[in-house]
């Protein structure tokens, strides 16, 4: 019962997440805001409200191991399975002066998270500026974009106020007890087990709230869009490390354990920087690459679940 809690509790995230972009979507496409606009702030911020309702649902609960832990693990399952799942499939080649300046944006996003952690809590101030931080990137880069069209595959300006209305609805709803089932069960598979809440939230519930993001960018490499794959990533990361955990902490303080400033943050870094590669020098992201990137993160899943105190 508590592997179909979490299982379920994971799906229902998955499945409001997508209504809740969808709604969110067709709303803005009603207010006439741009494509790009909405890519920079309604589509990603919707991608991300999985792992924002889950940090804050925990960090609430007493359980700040399983809030980072949700976002550092989703941040290394985006670089190295959400990547590497595509790459395998198809060879994917981006570059270009806009996935680069996203890819510099997400260092930074890195670095200011990373600089909060050494001091051992994320604060409310921290977590402040982290969100001022989001918010001055996404005018940023609206305003390099110069109006250049986003592709929305899917999305319907035609799309009815009550169907609107109902997906955003479904959205908010289901969001929230999704994420109570995916934690309530994931504490109980750590308790059971003897593993860490770190470990539950560095693997299963970062697994979890990754899967729209697996999805997304496999059928954006699919279509031969290896920039959108690429770009679904690079967003994802930099909204969970200055939305999510900045929303979290503004709300309630995260202590940080010993074990992710000595370890798992440390991996999350040199994780993502093994894009660089791709983005700044325009190497080809093949099959080898992909290959190699699903297996360090089998390797990582297994160092998480097999060390209890990490």
């Amino acid at each position: 019962m508590t592997l179909l809690m979490t299982l379920g509790g994971a799906l229902l995230l998955m499945v409001a997440g997508d209504a809740l972009v969808r709604g969110a979507i067709g709303l803005s496409l009603k207010f006439g805001l741009s494509a790009t606009l909405i890519s920079l702030t309604v589509v990603a911020l919707g991608t991300s409200a999985p792992e924002l309702v889950i940090s804050i649902e925990a960090a609430l609960a007493g359980s700040p191991d399983i809030a980072l832990g949700n976002v550092v693990g989703s941040n290394i399952a985006n670089v190295l399975l959400i990547v590497g799942v595509p790459a395998v499939i198809i060879a994917m080649q981006a570059g270009g002066s806009e996935l680069r300046r996203s890819f510099t944006l997400m260092l930074i996003a890195t670095a200011l998270f990373t600089g909060f952690v050494v001091t051992g809590e994320i604060g409310r101030i921290a977590g402040l500026i982290m969100m001022a931080t989001l918010a001055a990137m996404i005018v940023y880069s609206y305003r390099k974009a110069d109006g250049a069209e986003v592709d929305l595959d899917g999305a319907d300006d035609a799309m009815s106020g009550v169907k609107i209305a109902a997906l955003i609805a479904a959205g908010a709803v289901g969001l929230p007890v999704g994420a109570h089932f995916l934690i309530t069960g994931a504490r109980e598979i750590a308790l059971s087990f003897g593993l860490s809440e770190a470990a539950i939230g560095l693997t299963i519930v970062a697994l979890g709230t990754s899967l729209p993001e697996l999805a997304a960018s496999t059928a954006a490499a699919m279509r031969g869009r290896g920039d959108v794959a690429l770009g679904n990533v690079i967003g994802s990361n930099m909204l969970n490390l200055l939305a999510v955990i900045g929303a979290t902490a503004a709300i309630h303080p995260l202590t940080v354990s010993r074990a992710f400033q000595t370890v798992d943050i440390p991996v999350m870094v040199i994780t993502s920087l093994l894009l660089a590669p791709f983005l700044i020098w325009g190497m080809k992201l093949g099959r080898s690459a992909g290959i190699v990137f699903l297996c360090l993160y089998a390797a990582f899943v297994m160092l998480a679940l097999g060390d209890a105190s990490i």
